[in-house]
């Protein structure tokens, strides 16, 4: 019991160096708040609010259709514009993408012939404007074939494909990437918290002070590992709640305390890991190069950015060991599609095998970097 106490209160001195290190809380607070708001809006996956300008020189109803198929959220409403003008309006910088419908565009597809559309687009925006293309394209294609149709010009096709997106049905980019990026935060953060803390008492000189007292090498790493895991684990609680979920109107599926015990579960997991990092590391220079080494190409792999199955096959028999591999997929399997504890508890036990391990190698390797330094 007395162990117990010591560790506690070890925890609680972490937890107030902590609130007195002002980059480290300005770090966190950035890192639950701003930095997942900016990532989840400002990398576009998808066409938003994009400006378009239409030169009709045809002026038939086939043309004043394909106009008028344009909506919001994707493009802001169709200006028309004099025909011949596009190039100059694109150069003033007043619409990034022009369609130009040359005369007589109604007839030629009446009369069975394959006219052309003209899409100006400004390439210098290059995700909207690849993204764009195709929705362009899409668009004014599914327009005429569906005038065609009605014209009686072709037969409708035999088979209407119907597409249903499962747990996220209007495939919004923001909510996916904003979950995503919260959960990166996690990962990146707790480790540095925890690793910075270790090499910050070995610059200052004061674990020899605490070695001094009769508490061992076990009792300190394990203060630090639950202080910070707790501290990121409220950050991230909050972050749900207010950034995620009040700022950004995102959804959460599933329960909201079986994403904080995965989370928890995985905290256990970092915060070994950083001690394990700053262990190895004599100085905060060479932690951060370690950070960027391991942990970076970690959350590369982990299945947020790209699809595990997406990866070469014996890369993906090497994320197994990945912790980071595992609570990305619990975390997305409850926040997007419910998944319960029955679903998810293969991930759970991963994140404890490998947090265990990890624990055992750092405090092995922190006993011997104490003994050797003392």
């Amino acid at each position: 019991m007395q162990r117990l106490s010591c560790i506690f209160w070890l925890g609680l001195k972490e937890m107030m160096s902590l609130r007195r290190d002002w980059v480290m809380m300005a770090l966190l607070v950035w890192s639950f708040t701003l930095a997942p708001i900016m990532e989840a809006t400002g990398v576009a996956s998808s066409v938003n609010n994009a400006s378009i300008a239409f030169a009709d020189e045809d002026n038939s109803p086939l043309s004043r259709a394909l106009a008028t198929a344009f909506f919001p959220p994707e493009f802001q409403p169709v200006v028309q514009i004099v025909p011949g003008s596009g190039a100059v309006q694109m150069d003033a910088g007043r619409f990034l993408f022009v369609v130009a419908v040359p005369p007589g565009f109604e007839k030629d597809v009446r009369a069975g012939r394959a006219p052309e559309i003209q899409v100006m687009i400004d390439a210098t925006a290059m995700e909207q404007a690849g993204i764009g293309a195709n929705y362009i394209i899409n668009i004014l294609g599914d327009e005429i074939r569906r005038f065609a149709i009605g014209a009686d010009l072709v037969d409708p096709p035999p088979v209407d494909v119907i597409l249903r997106s499962a747990f996220n049905l209007n495939r919004d980019t923001v909510r996916f990437a904003g979950i995503v990026a919260l959960i990166g935060q996690i990962m990146w953060l707790t480790t540095i918290l925890t690793g910075a803390a270790m090499i910050r008492e070995r610059e200052h000189g004061t674990i020899e002070h605490l070695l001094a007292m009769p508490i061992s090498p076990f009792d300190i790493a394990v203060a630090k590992i639950w202080a910070n895991a707790a501290v990121v684990l409220v950050a991230a609680g909050l972050s749900l709640t207010f950034v995620m979920q009040g700022s950004l109107g995102i959804s959460i599926a599933g329960s909201k305390a079986l994403f904080l015990l995965g989370t928890a579960l995985f905290l256990f997991t970092a915060t070994a890991l950083g001690v394990f990092l700053a262990t190895l590391a004599r100085s905060m220079a060479q932690f951060a190069l370690l950070v960027m080494l391991i942990v970076l190409p970690m959350l590369m792999l982990s299945g947020g950015e790209t699809p595990i199955e997406g990866q070469p096959d014996w890369l993906q028999v090497g994320t197994l060991i990945l912790p980071s591999r595992h609570y990305m997929s619990a975390s997305q399997a409850i926040i997007f599609k419910g998944a319960g504890i029955e679903t998810v508890w293969p991930e759970f036990a991963w994140m404890a095998l490998l947090g265990i391990a990890l624990l055992t190698m750092s405090l092995g390797l922190f006993r011997r970097s104490v003994a050797r330094d003392g």
